[in-house]
């Protein structure tokens, strides 16, 4: 039986040309070019999407028989001068998550949860006004520019710089060019948002990493010593210390497992595996997950992931085994976060308490201008730094496949339901980490039988229609990173 191992695939009956497509096409420095674009970063996008990305012959302009030569390719190149334009140009229609950036550096940072950030993490919501937004702090991370501020959790805030905030202009003001913004709060009274005249400026700092792991405590109740993590990122760089997390609640004789994945957009598959294998199982002979790669790659790549019995660092895995996890969820519970849920629900009750999740099943690997990497054509490797096109620093995080579970189901584009569907309310938050917050609080009850719970407000409520959230602006956004190595060449 093949297990789960961080060595090169071995392949025998597969080439792929550093230059060329399947076809031979390239770059003709004499084909028709009347604006004298340089085409170089189109043609690494081409190539890389031509050979990797998951929809590849659902897309006509990526298909191998596409151009009649160099120059008929070429030409197609230049006629899109913008890269990023370009790039969008090779998505499928159903794609909603691959991207481009200009610098890759800043998404490899990212993917190692380095970012530029004032410390808030937040999500955007509209009214009955469908116009009208305004945001929610979430948490506040610690050792950034926000914990040094009057804000907290639960606060609400309708305007920066004075500008109420609309579907139009948000982008701008929040995640736009300019560093430093103040945020205007306001109040709630039933259905309605009031502002209250408090004003927070925040300013973001480059090269901010966020430890994933935010809380993580143990409550006593009615003979129940329930576990309650708050994971807020899967990075692989902290798998030790969630290792090391699990090891404390089950020195510390759990009896159950609140994972608290609200603000948990996704991040390594492998950190994923890791976690479900603390939750459940050791037993590397039970399936966790299984690849979907596109039609030239799936008879080469299609991989199976067992549970793991140690870290990639050799640590034994802290395991519970427990037979249930009450996970609580919200929109922005999303891939990583998921194949949590999608891995578990074979073998254990995964009960979720919150909102639908994301619906996000595709997993991505970061491509650089490195067509010479053998076995690897394009895929971003940091001992190849010095390999990457210097003439080209785009980045791209193109969806290369799908996951499965140990029961073939993948097809969870709509999200999860929870099983109590409770929404986060205005004016009533809570405390993360206190037993009475409303979303922990009804967990704690389904397990103890016994409310914690603070009052529920009575009258009418606003209405909360979610749009986006803070990570989704940040470079790994909700990307669902397969971080296994991958080896194409000839052996």
């Amino acid at each position: 039986m093949k297990k789960y191992l961080w060595l090169p695939l071995a392949l025998s009956f597969l080439f792929i040309s550093c230059t060329k497509n399947d076809d031979g096409v390239g770059l003709d420095p004499n084909g028709p070019n009347p604006n004298n674009v340089d085409a170089t970063t189109q043609d690494f996008m081409w190539k890389a999407m031509n050979l990797w990305y998951f929809w590849q012959q659902d897309v006509a302009d990526l298909a191998d028989d596409r151009f009649t030569g160099d120059a008929d390719y070429t030409e197609f190149l230049v006629n899109t001068p913008d890269p990023a334009q370009f790039f969008d140009q090779l998505k499928f229609e159903e794609d909603r998550f691959s991207w481009a950036v200009s610098d890759y550096k800043e998404l490899v940072n990212s993917l190692s949860g380095v970012t530029k950030s004032n410390g808030l993490d937040f999500t955007l919501f509209t009214s009955s006004d469908s116009e009208s937004l305004f945001g929610v702090i979430n948490y506040i991370l610690p050792n950034s520019d926000a914990s040094t501020k009057d804000i907290s959790r639960g606060e609400i805030f309708t305007a920066v710089n004075g500008t109420a905030l609309t579907l139009s202009n948000y982008n701008d003001l929040l995640f736009g060019e300019e560093d430093t913004y103040t945020l205007n709060m306001a109040d709630v009274d039933g259905t309605s948002l009031t502002p209250n005249g408090k004003e927070v400026t925040l300013t973001k700092f480059d090269n901010f990493q966020e430890d994933p792991i935010f809380i993580n405590k143990t409550f006593d109740i009615n003979g129940h010593k329930i576990g309650y993590l708050v994971y807020n990122r899967f990075l692989n760089e902290f798998d030790e210390q969630l290792n090391a997390a699990f090891g404390q609640m089950k020195t510390a004789g759990i009896t159950d497992l609140v994972l608290d994945l609200r603000y948990n957009a996704g991040g390594s598959v492998n950190t994923s595996r890791l976690l479900s294998s603390m939750i459940f199982s050791t037993n590397t002979n039970l399936v966790f997950l299984k690849d979907r790669w596109n039609d030239k790659l799936q008879d080469i790549l299609s991989e199976t992931d067992y549970f793991a019995a140690t870290t990639n660092g050799g640590s034994p895995i802290n395991t519970l085994n427990f037979n249930k996890v009450y996970i609580l969820t919200t929109r922005g519970t999303a891939s990583a976060s998921e194949l949590v849920i999608n891995g578990l629900n074979p073998y254990i009750d995964v009960f979720l308490i919150g909102r639908t999740t994301r619906g996000k099943n595709e997993f991505s690997i970061t491509m650089v201008d490195d067509p010479g990497r053998e076995g690897a054509p394009y895929l971003y490797s940091s001992s190849r730094e010095n390999f990457i096109n210097p003439n080209n620093q785009w980045g791209i995080q193109p969806l290369l496949g799908r996951t499965e579970n140990s029961e073939g189901f993948l097809d969870y584009t709509e999200g999860f339901a929870p099983m109590i569907d409770q929404q986060e309310e205005l004016g009533n938050y809570g405390e993360l980490g206190d037993e009475s917050e409303p979303l922990l609080s009804t967990a704690i009850e389904e397990i103890t039988g016994i409310s914690s719970r603070k009052a529920l407000r009575t009258g009418p409520r606003m209405q909360m229609d979610y749009i986006t959230n803070s990570k989704m602006f940040d470079p790994l956004k909700d990307n669902m990173i397969l971080d296994r190595a991958i080896d194409l060449k000839i052996q």
